[in-house]
């Protein structure tokens, strides 16, 4: 099935979006670039291939499993009622996606964990390659959590695999440099995640950066009242303020970083800008 769905399907569909993704942001950039471009490709690649690794032979083989044992156990909350297999999908759909803005929440909000997710906020730049800078720890703690999730939710294994390709596909968006029709981006974002949405959260300034926490469907940070938006991106300092030193934000640096003395956040600076 991880074969058929993800792998043949999946990583394709994945491979296009990227390469459509990046070409647009080079032609149409929202936010302007601190770093050189290419050398920063080659720090978020080489960091995010253990994470890459491990999402396909542990993250993703796990899930499946769980969600195809559970098939037999019953548990959760699609097991509780019976409906169609498209209200079904829905539903479970729906919920995968609530899950993942409250595991959002918890990777910021837990010391431990923000030791891991603070590789991926570390970028001084925001563009697609931030999607997939990802230290290899947070992918092994998200197979608890997103495991717990499925069992909770009563996920089917292929429920869990299309929402996984739609969570790819979301992330690679809203991390996305894309300056998209204002007007177009704002209607946009009455549903789903959008680069300006997500660009806030990648703020220096501790409050913007615990906000807009949403994956694919933007209405959760609504409904819980963490939403923020009508901040300019040109007002925004990508990065965390105690790890600013693009000097230090190495490749090896990065990946012992969360096994290191975590400093505190500083207060970020606002850039006074006029466009959006």
């Amino acid at each position: 099935m991880i074969k058929t769905i993800f792998d043949t399907y999946g990583t394709p569909i994945l491979t296009i979006i990227f390469i459509i993704l990046f070409l647009l942001e080079t032609r149409f950039q929202l936010r302007k670039r601190v770093q050189k471009r290419w050398k920063r490709i080659m720090i978020n690649f080489i960091v995010s291939l253990p994470a890459f690794a491990l999402l396909r032979i542990l993250f993703i083989p796990a899930i499946v499993w769980l969600a195809t044992k559970n098939q037999s156990w019953n548990i959760g909350i699609n097991y509780l009622f019976n409906a169609s297999p498209a209200i079904k999908f829905v539903i479970a759909f729906l919920l995968l996606d609530y899950s993942n803005y409250i595991w959002h929440i918890l990777l910021h909000k837990l010391p431990f964990m923000w030791r891991f997710h603070l590789v991926h906020h570390s970028d001084l730049d925001l563009d697609i390659t931030t999607a997939f800078r990802f230290h290899f720890g947070e992918i092994i703690g998200s197979v608890f959590f997103r495991g717990a999730a499925i069992i909770l939710i009563g996920a089917s294994p292929i429920m869990v695999l299309i929402y996984e390709i739609a969570f790819e596909v979301a992330t690679q968006f809203h991390h996305s440099n894309i300056k998209l029709p204002f007007r177009f981006e704002k209607i946009l974002n009455f549903l789903i995640v959008t680069p300006r949405m997500h660009g806030i959260h990648h703020s220096m300034i501790k409050t913007e950066t615990d906000s807009n926490y949403s994956i694919i469907f933007s209405f959760w940070d609504r409904v819980h009242k963490t939403v923020q938006l009508n901040i300019h991106q040109n007002e925004i300092v990508t990065g965390v303020p105690s790890y600013a030193d693009e000097k230090e934000l190495t490749i090896g640096n990065l990946l012992k970083l969360p096994f290191t003395s975590i400093r505190e956040w500083k207060n970020g600076e606002r850039i006074v800008g006029n466009s959006n």
